[in-house]
């Protein structure tokens, strides 16, 4: 198994994880934060595929498009009104989606390419661009979990207790 063939099954597995922790986001709690100036529940969904597909249009097609928005801009600023768990959690599968098709017809042969922007101080391999994406899932996942912790006196884990 190459690192792409691992990538393709590693995003799949996270992303089940990911879906199985969010859909216990209480449907009427979205804009609970444990502390202003935090993203909310519902803001962290909405960041996780609005940050997947910006972050694999960079790696696979050198389009900094959302960079070039995010950064000067701010992340609460790209954001937007988040109006629903189940609107969010169809976005997220959808960019999921969309990156394992992308990933599957993007040739492994250019997975070591260099994804340079010296105006945001970014010099990468393609493929070390696409593993960022599965550890930025898991990072917001963690944190989603934790959320729901403090809100709910529960755990969210995706794992078999």
């Amino acid at each position: 198994m190459n690192l792409k063939e691992y990538f393709l099954k590693q995003k799949a597995a996270v992303h089940r994880g990911t879906l199985d922790v969010y859909g216990k986001i209480p449907r009427d709690r979205l804009d609970w934060r444990p502390a202003e100036g935090f993203l909310t529940l519902g803001q962290i969904a909405r960041h996780v595929w609005m940050s997947e597909q910006g972050n694999r249009r960079i790696a696979l097609e050198d389009d900094w498009s959302y960079f070039e928005t995010r950064i000067p801009r701010g992340l609460f600023a790209i954001l937007g009104e988040v109006k629903s768990l189940d609107e969010e959690l169809g976005e997220i599968a959808r960019v999921h989606q969309e990156t394992l098709l992308a990933v599957e017809a993007f040739p492994y042969e250019r997975w070591e390419e260099i994804r340079e922007n010296p105006q945001f101080q970014v010099r990468r391999p393609i493929g070390v661009m696409l593993l960022g994406l599965v550890e930025h899932h898991i990072h917001h996942r963690a944190q989603v979990g934790t959320y729901l912790r403090l809100l709910t006196g529960k755990g969210a884990s995706p794992y078999a207790h």
